[in-house]
């Protein structure tokens, strides 16, 4: 069984592999391979408002303390702030359990290195194999060798003031209308407080999570819920978050959104203009468009290109030294998100790429593996949804 697809661990709350057995098993061997890389022991878990986050943090947790590791648990934070913080308090790794935009009856286990980077895939898999292993059942520490766990109350507060330190100095926000669609997610309360304290109006929506209203009818996923919001409320600009807070969907004052490719060109000319774009470069995925690809290059501005997944942007993005990169959020059909997932998962090693084309109204999928039988089925599998679901 392959546990790690492109974005950790994902699936059903209390089917495996997301069950509260498996959790505790993916914590003793997380445990057991970092602690022998790096001879210290301490990780830290944080969440969404999901409400099966409760079980596998528990879960998480006693398998990690049963490896004789100490755990510092933070609750319910975003993504970027759960890698901030795993940093920030300079534990061995961070993980994060979320299933990103998916519906709140699924659940993700995502880790993080001790620099808040995600775990290369090597040490993964070396995860992935001590989990199904007999060795860890045989190592099991006793009397004051059990590790303990305990909370970090100010987590979300350390946070705030690094998102706020970010803001350009003397600048404000102050007579800005946004409103902020929450999802009912891990950004209800970082959010709304960043922008009120930097001086903005803010209309917070969605923000009031109950464990199973996370990205229901709402956040990044139905862009049009901020876009009705904004137009309502004459704002100046919609923020539109997902369940964990690691994509964000934009609108401006008319109500229309804002392409990220768009987002990333805006971003790219006013660091060019200000001597602030390392190397004159942005770092994307294959999936922006041409469009973007021609402007920056009429800008002067180079472009490297990754694979889908903000691990490859992040990681390109620190071999070349760049200072901005990212990839398109918000695909609109989720169904069709689902399939690639389920099929990413069945290729046992190869490559799936679903892009729209820059040039016709088509979209490419393409297939990379070892048996052909195989990838011809899933190239046709994922087609057929398209179809389905985009026609």
């Amino acid at each position: 069984m392959k546990l790690f697809g492109t974005d950790g661990i994902r699936g059903k709350a209390n089917h495996p592999p997301m069950t509260g057995e498996f959790a505790f098993e993916i914590g003793r061997a997380a445990a057991y391979v970092l602690k022998k890389k790096h001879g210290r022991d301490l990780i830290l878990i944080g969440k969404d408002t999901r409400l099966s986050g409760y079980m596998i943090e528990s879960a998480l947790t006693s398998g990690i303390c049963s490896m004789g590791v100490d755990v510092i648990l933070i609750g319910p934070m975003p993504t970027p702030g759960i890698a901030f913080v795993t940093r920030s308090l300079r534990v061995d790794a961070g993980i994060v359990i979320s299933a990103s935009h998916n519906p709140y009856d699924d659940n993700g286990i995502k880790l993080f290195g001790s620099e808040g980077f995600k775990l290369p895939d090597s040490v993964e898999r070396e995860i992935e194999e001590e989990v199904f292993s007999e060795k860890l059942k045989h190592i099991r520490p006793l009397g004051n060798g059990i590790g303990k766990a305990h909370r970090v109350e100010d987590a979300a507060g350390r946070y705030i003031e690094y998102v706020k330190a970010s803001f350009t100095k003397g600048m404000t926000l102050e007579g800005v209308k946004i409103v902020v669609d929450c999802a009912n997610g891990s950004t209800y309360k970082i959010t709304p407080s960043v922008l009120r304290e930097l001086g903005a109006n803010v209309i917070s929506i969605n923000d009031k999570p109950d464990g199973v209203n996370i990205n229901a009818g709402c956040g990044a996923m139905h862009p049009e819920v901020v876009q009705k919001e904004v137009l309502r409320h004459k704002a100046d600009i919609g923020i539109a978050h997902d369940g964990d807070g690691d994509r964000t969907i934009l609108c401006d004052e008319k109500g229309e959104i804002i392409d990220g490719d768009k987002i990333m060109a805006i971003c790219a000319l006013n660091m060019k203009k200000e001597n602030r774009l390392n190397g004159n470069t942005v770092v994307a995925t294959v999936m922006s468009n041409i469009g973007f690809e021609i402007f920056m290059k009429k800008s002067g501005i180079n472009i490297v290109r990754t694979q889908v997944g903000d691990r490859y942007v992040v990681e390109e993005m620190m071999r070349k030294g760049s200072n901005l990169g990212g990839e398109q959020s918000g695909e609109k059909f989720p169904k069709v998100m689902d399939a690639i997932a389920k099929a990413e998962k069945a290729l046992a090693s190869g490559r799936i790429l679903v892009r729209p084309s820059g040039t016709e109204p088509k979209i490419r999928v393409m297939v990379e593996g070892s048996s052909m039988k195989q990838i011809k089925g899933i190239a046709e599998d994922i087609a057929k949804v398209i179809k389905t679901n985009m026609s």
